[in-house]
This record gives C-alpha cells, structure tokens and sequence, in this order.
C-alpha cells in the first residue's frame, strides 16, 4: 500500500495537480462566466453557469477538503457568505446556539438579521459544555455554531466534547476554525459537521483577496441545500480570487508555523510585562484554554494573540487610551483591520466593534505575520515606552 502524503507535500504541489494540455504545474485562470452545451441540449462537461460551476474552483476545493478531511468543500465570495450560508440553508423557527465571543461580524449578522428573519438565535459560553448543554433543546436546536480560538480574546471551545453534545440533541456542529486552520485542527475529525475558514486570512495569506470556504463531513440533504444557497444567493468568488487563493494554501503550512512558533515568543516575552495588564493566548500555561488547546492544536497555538495594556491615567478610560497611545507608535506592526497575512497587524478591537464589544478597552489585537521576532517584540517594547509606560 502506498504511503499516504504529508498534508505540506499535498499543500505545497497543491494535489500534484497537472494541465494535460499544456502539462503547466500552476492552473490556468477560467475567466469564463458559461460553457457550451452539447448538440443534444445536454451539459455532459456539468458546467452550466460559473455561477455553481466554476473551474477556478476545483484545484482549491479539492485541496482544502484534503487538508481538512472532508467529504466536499465549496469557495465563497467571503468568509461571511461562507458563515452565513450555514445559517440560510436553516428554516426560520429553528434554535440555533452560538458563542458570546466570536467574530463581531458574524456575531452582529446574527443578531440583527437571522434573528428578524426567524432563527431563535441563542449566545452562550461555548468554552463551558455544561453551559451548551443547558441551552440545547434535543428535537429543536439545529446548529451548534463554534469559534474557536475565538476572536479576540482567544476563548478555547472543546471541539469533540462540543459535538458530543450537539449530536445527542440531533443538532450539527459547525466550526470557524480560521486561527487554528487546518494545519493545527481539524474540526471533521474531532466530530464536527462543518468547518468555515475566513479565507481571507491564512488560507491566502497575502492581504490581496476576499475569500471564503465550507467544509463537510458528508454531502448530505443539508449540504446540497448550502450549495443551493451559494448558488441562488450569488456568494461566489471570483475566477481570479480562486486562483490567488490556491497560490496562498502552498505555502500554509510554512506561514502558520512560522506565525506560531513567533506568537509564543512575544506571548512569553510580554506576559508580565510591567507596561502589560494581561496577554491573552492559549499557548501560555496560565491561559484558561490552554489545555484543551493543546489536545486539539497540533504544533502551534495559533498566530493571534492579544494584549491589555497597563493604564498610564487612573481611572476606567486610562487602558484604552494607553492602549490607542502604543498602537500609535508602532513601526513595523501595521494599524490595520484583518489577520493571517505575512505582515503584522495590531489593532484596538473595541473601537472597531463599538457598543457590546466583548474586548475590554485595553486590549490590543495582534495578527503576527513573517517578520523576525525579535524585530516584533522591540517594535512593540519601545511603543510602550514612547508611550509613557514602564519598560
């Protein structure tokens, strides 16, 4: 028998796919919107429309569904098409549970749309089973949505405790498994039904394209009818987007270890910190996630971390604004929205979410890119000193 393939040699030849007409190793770019019918009025290609039928698509499915272990995996205009598609394929009146830390975003959507339109949304604290099980409702809840490490306090949820639960109810489990990615977990064989990776961030890693991607354990009834709402809703990429996305998923594995292994050094190296209230990652010991983190994170904790910067001012507004002060004098680490790509990005996350934000008002967000470490974290000691904190 054949030895199977390491998940980096599958990522890095991307399926060891070839163009038999050419005999290129990179795919061509199908910028076709429709494809030709047969004299007898049939489509035996099975492209109809780019719509559902996109080329571009295939090289990227087929190795995002290999990296994740899954039966089929569909490409998104965007993580939210992809999150949110999860959500339409339900009927109104179903009981959903989600995460009170979560992507904003999606968290909002939820909120302010699903729930108008008939979902019984219900946010409870994920990273607690006995939490998740006191709000399943067996025969009437759904879906079980899951982040984790959930953004941006990097909450842990038990991935396979989770989907025992949602399982016994006759519920699904779907994960946004985007900071672990599939080089560090995979949801499927944990237990859970789907997993949906903002594409965008490290499936890509270059900050040059919207994406998003759906994975599942079966293509069942369910599935078909996420397909289905792909398709009729129009959340589908773009024939360019596709091919820059599998450009990106070669060089995953490399980008996220590379992103690990320099995320635990400036975990480290800041926690306790005398200018640092608190660093929250679940590769530190001390982190409330860390061992549930290590049993389903394999070679990493991940990318992101965040920071509560120590107040300069008394009183409850004096973190925030030292915390705006230090992201003001950052060089390297970029003031910017998003994560996963090859630069660093720090950001005030309460200020980007506004009114019901979960982040604290000191907190900083740190998407850690490619750079050396040892440049990030003096980046980041002589911020806090120039702004007026102790070093």
């Amino acid at each position: 028998m054949e030895r199977p393939l390491h998940p980096d040699t599958l990522a890095a030849q991307a399926l060891g796919w070839i163009d038999e007409t050419t005999r290129a190793i990179t795919p061509p770019l199908h910028a076709s919107s429709t494809y030709l019918r047969d004299p007898d009025n049939q489509y035996r290609s099975g492209r109809v429309y780019a719509r559902a039928d996109n080329p571009a698509y295939d090289q990227a499915e087929a190795l995002i569904s290999a990296l994740e272990g899954a039966a089929q995996t569909l490409l998104f205009a965007s993580g939210m098409a992809a999150a949110t598609a999860v959500f339409q394929a339900l009927a109104p009146g179903d009981h959903v549970l989600a995460p009170r830390v979560m992507y904003w975003s999606l968290r909002n959507w939820l909120l302010s749309f699903a729930r108008p339109w008939g979902l019984e949304v219900e946010l409870v604290d994920m990273t607690e089973p006995a939490a998740v099980q006191a709000a399943l409702r067996p025969g009437r809840t759904r879906l079980v949505w899951v982040e984790t490490p959930a953004n941006p306090l990097w909450t842990v949820t038990d991935i396979a405790a989770t989907a025992r639960l949602a399982h016994a109810a006759g519920a699904l489990l779907a994960v946004d498994s985007t900071v672990a990615t599939p080089v560090l977990t995979q949801p499927l064989a944990l237990g859970a039904d789907l997993v949906m990776h903002a594409a965008t961030k490290y499936l890509n890693g270059h900050s040059d394209l919207i994406a998003g991607s759906l994975s599942t354990r079966a293509d069942n009834e369910y599935w078909q009818r996420v397909r289905r709402v792909r398709a009729q809703i129009g959340g589908t990429l773009g024939s360019f987007e596709a091919w820059l996305l599998l450009r990106g998923l070669r060089t995953l594995p490399l980008r996220v270890r590379a992103a690990c292994a320099s995320a635990q050094r400036i975990a480290e190296h800041f926690d306790g910190h005398p200018g640092v209230a608190e660093v929250l990652y679940p590769g530190l010991p001390g982190f409330a996630g860390h061992a549930v983190a290590r049993a389903q994170m394999r070679g990493g904790s991940g990318g992101m971390l965040s920071i509560r910067v120590r107040g300069r001012e008394p009183g409850p507004t004096g973190g925030e604004a030292a915390a705006i002060a230090v992201a003001a004098q950052t060089r390297l680490w970029k003031r910017a929205t998003s994560l996963g790509g090859t630069e660093s990005l720090i950001e005030h996350r309460a200020s980007v979410e506004g009114a019901g934000t979960p982040a604290p008002p000191d907190l900083l967000r740190l998407s850690v890119g490619l750079e050396h470490v040892d440049d990030l974290i003096a980046d980041l000691e002589q911020a806090l000193a120039a702004a007026g904190g102790p070093r």
